[in-house]
């Protein structure tokens, strides 16, 4: 008789064995999917956050520039001022300075200022080359005073133009790499422009000897 009762409850009891792994099967599926929303979530969170902090090193790098241009701006119309009364008879070179620095502090995109800034540099290559054939010129203190604040000023710019120019590589790179591009085109983050202002040698203010 008990041994018929035994039989009788085995395939119950089986069919309960089944119910208990399906659900514990089922809650782990559950866990597993959870954990992978989280981390999803958790990406999604972290890579927009670095999008905003990425921007705005690159808006603060731009900032670093702007001041120096502008600051460069502000030392050329003494410049000119100081060089006319040797050279009068240069005004178109004058005439060209004078456009590049209103352009300049005109503003434009990164890409325009990049353009200006080459034309500006090239510019002032010219009028240092003038004071050459000038002794006067050259041993006038105001001008070698501009000289050195023009050269310190440049070194200004490129300091910021390196911090400037990573912080644009960094910010591309995130809207440019599998998977933070989803984040960057979800949120319509763009690409930042690098600021080039030429080579080595066309970047460096040149030196008046004033030893002649």
């Amino acid at each position: 008789m008990a041994e018929k009762t035994r039989l009788a409850n085995q395939p119950e009891y089986c069919d309960n064995c089944r119910l208990g792994h399906s659900g514990e099967t089922t809650m782990t599926f559950g866990y597993g999917l959870l954990a992978l929303i989280v981390a999803i979530a958790g990406y999604l969170v972290y890579a927009y956050n670095a999008l905003v902090s990425n921007k705005n090193l690159v808006a603060e790098g731009w900032s670093g520039i702007d001041v120096q241009l502008r600051r460069r701006a502000d030392l050329i119309p003494n410049l000119i001022e100081t060089v006319k009364g040797y050279a009068a008879h240069e005004d178109k070179l004058f005439r060209d300075i004078a456009d590049l620095r209103a352009k300049s502090i005109a503003g434009g995109s990164v890409g325009e200022q990049s353009v200006v800034g080459q034309a500006m540099t090239a510019a002032l290559g010219k009028l240092f080359a003038v004071a050459e054939a000038y002794p006067e010129l050259k041993a006038d203190a105001n001008f070698r005073d501009l000289q050195d604040k023009l050269a310190a000023t440049e070194d200004e710019i490129q300091l910021s133009r390196r911090y400037y120019n990573g912080a644009v590589r960094n910010l591309n790179t995130m809207i440019q790499s599998f998977p933070s591009n989803f984040v960057a085109n979800f949120f319509k983050f763009t690409q930042a422009e690098f600021f080039e202002i030429g080579d080595a040698a066309a970047r460096e203010v040149p030196k008046v000897d004033f030893k002649k």
